[in-house]
């Protein structure tokens, strides 16, 4: 599993530097601004890898649901009356 610090890490080795565009000019961003950017980031990646496991384990589980069922996914749908 990735870590807040491997994915700021990440987002640091892949931006040595960030650039803010406010009202059309280019401002590059403090130390403190650029270490907050990384970990909003982070953060950001963080809950979206939570959202892909969690879709994941989902179809998993209706994988096995299915199978143990005997049934194949359209007709679980004509069960459930779906389309």
């Amino acid at each position: 599993m990735t870590t807040k610090e491997q994915l700021i890490a990440q987002c640091k080795a892949e931006n040595p530097k960030m650039i803010a565009t406010i009202l059309g000019e280019e401002i590059e961003l403090s130390a403190e601004e650029y270490k907050k950017a990384a970990n909003d980031w982070a953060e950001m990646r963080m809950a979206q890898i939570a959202d892909e496991n969690t879709k994941a384990q989902i179809e998993t589980d209706r994988a096995a649901l299915l199978a143990r069922l005997g049934i194949t996914t359209d007709e679980a749908k004509l069960l459930l009356g779906g389309n």
